[in-house]
């Protein structure tokens, strides 16, 4: 039988190089969109992984449809704002149709934005307005929600701090958190795009646990006494969203503080927790427990 092709558009990037992996371990041809003026560090990368190149004019739709022809599936791991998410990602879809791709799985790997209120979160916001876009593609477009990426617990998401030993939380202590890594959001998502019977949307979580939990499994890796730390009510963080797009906007950057403000906002009012999970869609995999990538941000200070 000869393997399918999937297209991956995104994969120089972090999770995009992580996708591409999981495909080709799956059997799949893959086949990644490239700029034309991509560089030769990233293109010689990904040749070394087993990639093959498809240079593209990405905001042609008739070059896009050139490099996805003959594909089972175009995979976006495409990441930015409205000219990324919306403007280069459309035209991905419109190439993807063109072409007469049968599948499309959309760059969300979120919460789920779904049940979060418009305006809320810019980021999220587009990924709505994309959604919007696909449902009426002439394509079957499916999305994986993955809550947050385990791997940014600690600087990225500092919600636990170190230095204090506190976990940090909003609102209830009790609020269920979905957490997947993102080799784990990887190796699903190259699962999904060989399944032809994927559905709209997938829900997946690594682990998911509330602040208490993640005490609970900081105190085990680290062998030292972490508690939780009430930070303010989930309206509070609210105001200080306010005042930090106000002290520094970053209208031109993707994750300025306030964007993460935001996300954290979603996940502890509960509003972006995911439900039903479908972990169980792919018996084959496994899930990193949260101990076990803790580990990984704190090496050897616990039995892990």
């Amino acid at each position: 039988m000869t393997p399918p092709t999937i297209v991956l558009a995104g994969a120089a990037g972090d999770l995009g190089t992580r996708i591409a992996r999981a495909l080709l371990t799956r059997g799949a041809v893959v086949r990644a969109l490239v700029r034309t003026d991509a560089s030769a560090e990233d293109n010689d990368r990904l040749t070394a992984l087993g990639v093959t190149l498809a240079p593209t004019d990405v905001t042609r739709v008739i070059s896009v449809a050139a490099a996805c022809e003959g594909s089972a599936c175009v995979v976006s791991a495409l990441n930015g704002l409205h000219d990324v998410i919306l403007d280069r990602q459309s035209v991905l879809l419109d190439g993807a149709v063109k072409a007469g791709v049968p599948r499309f799985i959309s760059s969300d790997y979120s919460l789920d934005f779904t049940k979060t209120q418009p305006g809320d979160n810019r980021n999220l916001d587009l990924r709505r307005e994309f959604m919007a876009r696909a449902d009426h593609a002439p394509i079957k477009v499916t999305s994986v929600l993955n809550g947050a990426f385990m791997d940014m617990l600690g600087a990225e998401m500092p919600i636990i701090q170190p230095r204090i030993r506190r976990v940090l939380y909003w609102g209830d202590a009790d609020q269920l958190l979905d957490f997947t890594t993102k080799d784990d959001v990887a190796t699903y998502t190259a699962a999904a795009a060989l399944d032809d019977t994927a559905p709209r949307i997938l829900r997946i979580a690594s682990a998911t646990l509330n602040a208490k939990g993640l005490a609970a499994a900081m105190s085990d890796v680290t062998s030292e006494r972490y508690r939780t730390l009430r930070a303010g009510s989930v309206g509070s963080l609210g105001v200080l969203i306010r005042v930090a797009k106000r002290v520094a906007p970053g209208p031109g950057e993707a994750f300025p503080a306030w964007q993460g403000m935001q996300y954290m906002r979603d996940m502890f009012s509960g509003r972006g927790q995911l439900e039903p999970l479908d972990n169980d869609r792919y018996p084959e995999l496994r899930w990193t427990p949260v101990r076990e990538q803790l580990a990984t941000r704190y090496p050897g200070k616990g039995s892990g």
